[in-house]
């Protein structure tokens, strides 16, 4: 059996634009992609901290450096430039390794900056 368990986080993200004539999806500077595990076209469950909204979508890879958090087509009605969200990813595991699983978590600062990084269970790392 294989349970679908949380892979990665990126917690208090900003969201800094939307465009609602874009196809769709949430364009995340490479940059924090990389820190937080994710890769581009992975599905994303976004939470807006600011109005309890959750969302699935998928990843485009932003500019490095950029500190982008842009939603694009459907989901830009789902948060608006300013709110605090969530991105998380999931895998399958199997059941048997689901207990030594260890989710990456990047927390960002309020300009979407890294500033620690840690997987569940074990200490931080200081990234500012």
């Amino acid at each position: 059996m294989k349970l679908h368990l949380l892979k990665s986080k990126i917690h208090n993200a900003i969201v800094t634009s939307g465009d609602l004539e874009y196809e769709g999806s949430i364009t995340i500077d490479s940059e924090l992609l990389e820190m937080a595990e994710m890769i581009p076209n992975e599905k994303v469950l976004v939470v807006n901290n600011n109005n309890g909204e959750r969302f699935e979508t998928y990843i485009i890879k932003g500019a490095p450096g950029s500190r982008e958090i842009q939603l694009n087509g459907a989901a830009a009605r789902c948060a608006l430039p300013g709110d605090e969200i969530i991105i998380m990813t999931f895998a399958l595991i199997d059941a048997k390794k689901a207990p030594l699983h260890k989710p990456m978590v990047l927390i960002v600062d309020r300009e979407n900056n890294p500033k620690r990084r840690h997987r569940i269970g074990e200490e931080d790392e200081q990234l500012s």
